[in-house]
């Protein structure tokens, strides 16, 4: 995701915030109560949040079905996420993430949410139009060898359903105190019969999902992280209980 390290583990002098955003206002009510007005979001994006866990909610329930956007979502809905995604970086709590990569940063995620799809052509030529189907996508950042491991997890039909995963290892550099710069190392599937039904359109597979470049981070709290890369894409990740590959 790409499945940009820190969505398969420093960032520059751009502040998180400096992306191009929708514009918004944000008031801090009495009540601490968070109330946004986004001038281009839907109307389902616009209300008031008591606080980043309501924020949270909203978000995942517009994740719902939209199967990590991997496959493209419509406009509207694409807005209606990107709209809250922006709301939570804006309330972001952890303002220096690379800083505090060991505490904040490392361990296993998921990916939930890309704004990286893989259409047309593309996904016919990779076989994900029901022969191979994607399983979950999974990082693992480990802070003290300052490497980002991307799995993807695939199932092939007709081969007893052949499961298998691709495996990307990068390492990273912290190049300011919400960026890391990324390095891909190495890259494989297993098992060889699934290497087999990709090995023609291998570069494609890994052009989708090599993480190079670099990573902002621009939210990440104990349960949910969002990254942007220099690319412009988008990356919402959760914390994952899963711990072996």
């Amino acid at each position: 995701m790409a499945v940009a390290l820190l969505p398969n583990p420093s960032f520059g002098n751009r502040h998180p915030l400096s992306f191009k955003r929708r514009e918004q206002a944000i008031w801090i009510r009495p009540a601490h109560s968070i109330k946004v007005r986004a001038s281009s979001a839907p109307t389902s994006t616009t209300g008031e949040y008591k606080n980043a866990n309501d924020v949270k909610t909203a978000l995942y329930q517009a994740l719902e079905g939209v199967d990590r956007g991997i496959f493209g979502v419509t406009s509207a809905k694409k807005s209606e996420i990107e709209g809250l995604v922006e709301i939570l970086e804006s309330q972001n709590p952890t303002p220096e993430p690379t800083t505090q990569l060991q505490d904040k940063v490392g361990g296993y995620w998921k990916l939930v949410y890309s704004t990286i799809t893989i259409l047309g052509s593309k996904r016919t030529k990779l076989g994900l139009r029901g022969f191979i189907t994607l399983g979950d996508f999974f990082q693992i950042i480990d802070v003290p060898e300052e490497k980002a491991v991307n799995v993807v997890k695939f199932n092939a039909r007709g081969f007893s359903m052949l499961s298998g995963q691709l495996k990307i290892v990068a390492s990273y550099n912290i190049s300011s105190k919400t960026r890391v710069d990324i390095t891909l190392e190495s890259s494989s599937i297993t098992p060889d019969q699934l290497m087999g039904l990709f090995e023609k359109n291998y570069d494609l597979l890994l052009n989708v999902f090599n993480p190079e470049g670099w990573l902002e981070i621009t939210y990440v709290d104990e349960s949910l992280r969002i990254g942007r890369d220099d690319k412009g894409n988008i990356f919402v990740l959760e914390r994952s209980d899963q711990t072996e590959f």
